[in-house]
């Protein structure tokens, strides 16, 4: 699971990521909240955690903004804000849950993958006369399984959740190559690769912005 962390709490920040990092959820923490959207552009998110008190912008109008352009991933709020029309704001903007300080680590935890689930795309995806099983990692095709490298899959699984979205190349990279620097021409031979696998015309190109699945 990764997870963006919108709080300017650098000790609670940096103590989240750590912990979070035991429980095998990658969480990038910005320093700046005035960032979110360049993080947003290039990187593909399982939940979005939001504090709604910080120094430049307010939560809540990072909420109607994400919000605003479209974007599903579930909304976690941390705040110490306990009024229930403080809650009552939030939900109206298309916040999913509202947690409040102080709070129990594990009780975040557990709200957090609970959030990712709603994200997730349905166990079977169907593509033509493909089906994709997202919890076994499997490709079949008239009940043959269709073997695909670790990258292929990881690329498979991020145009499937975003499936009918165009997909950055940015976000490709950094979803499926994390640091590891690739150029374009990498993610050409592996959408042409999944082509061979997919139906026709299942995958397009967007030129310059990246691809979708259809």
């Amino acid at each position: 699971m990764r997870i963006l962390i919108i709080e300017d709490d650098k000790i609670l920040r940096d103590s989240l990521g750590e912990y979070l990092k035991t429980k095998d959820i990658e969480a990038q923490c910005l320093q700046d909240e005035r960032e979110y959207e360049a993080y947003l552009n290039v990187n593909a998110y399982d939940v979005l955690v939001v504090d709604l008190m910080l120094r430049h912008l307010r939560g809540e109008d990072i909420i109607r903004r994400v919000r605003k352009k479209g974007i599903e991933t579930p909304i976690l709020v941390l705040t110490a804000k306990t009024g229930i029309a403080d809650k009552e704001v939030c939900f109206g903007l298309g916040a999913d849950d509202y947690l409040t300080k102080p709070f129990d680590l594990r009780e975040l935890v557990m709200r957090l993958r609970a959030l990712a689930g709603k994200r997730h795309v349905e166990r079977i995806a169907r593509i033509g006369d493909v089906a994709v099983d997202m919890d076994a990692a499997v490709i079949r095709r008239d009940g043959q399984e269709i073997s695909l490298s670790k990258r292929a899959w990881d690329l498979l699984h991020l145009l499937i959740k975003h499936r009918g979205e165009v997909v950055s190349n940015e976000t490709i990279m950094n979803y499926v190559w994390g640091d590891t620097p690739v150029g374009d021409e990498i993610i050409r031979t592996y959408i042409k690769n999944l082509r061979k696998v997919l139906p026709p015309d299942a995958i397009t190109t967007h030129k310059g912005r990246g691809y979708k699945l259809d």
